[in-house]
């Protein structure tokens, strides 16, 4: 076991290991397509309006019980208060359930890559591809292996030379790669066969232009909980992870600084995966192509709108799976390392041994979900109306019941139980003050429980 508790060497390491977490495949296929459905601007306005009062509050909160406790999720919410040991647990199991299903779709971005890189993007547009390759056996399961090691070796090296060193190399490299294929959509102009002209800076317009003329008061709820919802899984808070990078924070950090940085980095990329993707679908699909979200959009349009374009469609096609592999092995390292930190804090045993259990375990249970779409078939109603494999209903418990249960539980502990100056007093005893300290105080106590009330009952299909 190790003696010391590892730290990031400076603040810019936490801010990149942080923000490399945020920036996942929620902000790729999730963000794009909300943006595009509820109206454009004015859910770019409500969701920075949001980032700074209800993601500020859950990520410094998160951020400061991990430095404040020098633990783990599994272990800091006993710390804090004995009778709480319960919520560690329930926030350690959350990432446990999404790291399996994680891997194996940085699989599937990892055969996209590779696809692109020999050529293979035309076969890879066409209609079947995808669904014929999850519903595959050898294929999917070789992907997620490779993604699987890649991310238990950088969790093995530890948090300096793996953590860190991977988020300063990874995460500058992925910003300038969005920027340059996002410059580019920009400039994508194209007819299609009936002779209609489209330019991706008119699918920018769909984008940031708010659409006033379709609001009405239900819409206006609707865009605001799906920012909500967007923001809420977009800062991996409820996940034991922004718990886990706070405890390897310097006890003389600038915390308030440093979450303002990780608000400002995620927020921009999440805006930026817009003007990626919405400019060069609406470009080549119009507003049916705005219509995708999630695997649909990165395995299935993307790839048409690359080959649709050409010559140039194989190298765009190479920087934006590359960006996108870069956002998932970020993300998925994030999430292995709240379990491995928490079991070597629950159970006393060295970053080694619980880097190799935890990669068993998830082992076995990434096969059991590439297996969930050939061997392991099988098809179940959610509560909120969707059909599900394995694959969603484990998204389903993790992000849909289990995060907002967390988020909310921690909210009760710090507003009511052990108070908002716990955390308060962790940000300013480095001399520095929080700054809006009542607007957390207000959030923290009643405006961000609530929130979260109304979007557990939304995704339980309750509201």
């Amino acid at each position: 076991m190790e003696k010391t508790r590892h730290s990031f060497t400076g603040s810019l390491g936490f801010v990149l290991a942080a923000a490399g977490s945020a920036v996942g495949l929620g902000n790729i296929w999730r963000f794009p397509y909300l943006a595009a459905k509820d109206g454009g601007g004015l859910f770019l306005v409500i969701y920075i309006i949001l980032a700074l009062t209800f993601g500020f509050a859950l990520l410094m909160t998160e951020v400061a019980i991990g430095r404040k406790t020098k633990q783990s999720p599994l272990t800091a919410y006993g710390k804090l208060h004995e009778k709480w040991k319960p919520l560690g647990i329930l926030s350690c199991v959350v990432p446990a359930i999404i790291l399996p299903y994680y891997c194996a779709i940085g699989g599937w971005v990892l055969k996209y890559l590779l696809v692109f890189i020999t050529g293979e993007g035309a076969a890879a547009a066409g209609d079947g591809y995808f669904s014929s390759f999850i519903s595959g056996t050898a294929q999917p399961i070789i992907m997620m292996l490779v993604f699987l090691a890649a991310t238990a070796f950088i969790v093995f090296r530890g948090v300096n030379k793996g953590i860190e060193s991977t988020s300063k190399i990874l995460m500058p490299i992925l910003f300038v790669l969005i920027i340059i294929i996002s410059i580019f959509s920009l400039t994508i102009t194209h007819t299609d066969d009936a002779g209609v002209t489209r330019t991706g800076m008119q699918g920018l317009g769909k984008l940031v232009i708010p659409d006033f003329a379709n609001i009405t008061f239900e819409s206006f709820v609707t865009t605001l909980l799906d920012a909500m919802g967007q923001l809420f899984f977009s800062l991996s808070v409820a996940m034991g992870i922004m718990i886990t990078y706070g405890s390897y924070v310097h006890d003389d950090a600038n915390l308030k600084t440093s979450i303002n940085r990780i608000e400002i980095f995620d927020t921009m990329v999440a805006i930026l995966a817009g003007v990626m993707i919405i400019p060069a679908v609406y470009a080549f699909d119009g507003k049916e192509g705005m219509a995708a979200s999630g695997p649909g959009l990165l395995f299935v349009t993307m790839p048409k709108v690359f080959t649709a374009m050409g010559g140039i469609g194989r190298f765009v096609g190479i920087l934006f799976f590359a960006m996108v592999l870069f956002a998932a092995l970020t993300s998925s390292v994030s999430i292995m390392e709240a379990v491995v930190s928490s079991f070597m804090d629950g159970f006393k045993v060295s970053r080694n041994k619980a880097t190799a259990i935890e990669t068993v375990v998830c082992l076995i249970a990434a096969l059991v979900v590439c297996l969930g779409y050939n061997v392991f078939y099988f098809e179940a109603k959610l509560p909120n109306g969707s059909v599900a494999q394995i694959l969603d209903i484990l998204d389903y418990i993790s992000n849909n019941l289990l995060m907002p249960i967390v988020a909310i539980l921690t909210c009760i502990l710090i507003g009511w139980v052990v108070k908002p100056k716990t955390v308060i007093e962790e940000v300013e005893r480095t001399g520095c003050k929080m700054g809006r300290k009542r607007l957390y105080i207000v959030m923290v106590k009643f405006i961000a429980p609530l929130m979260l009330a109304v979007l557990f009952l939304k995704s339980v299909g309750l509201f």
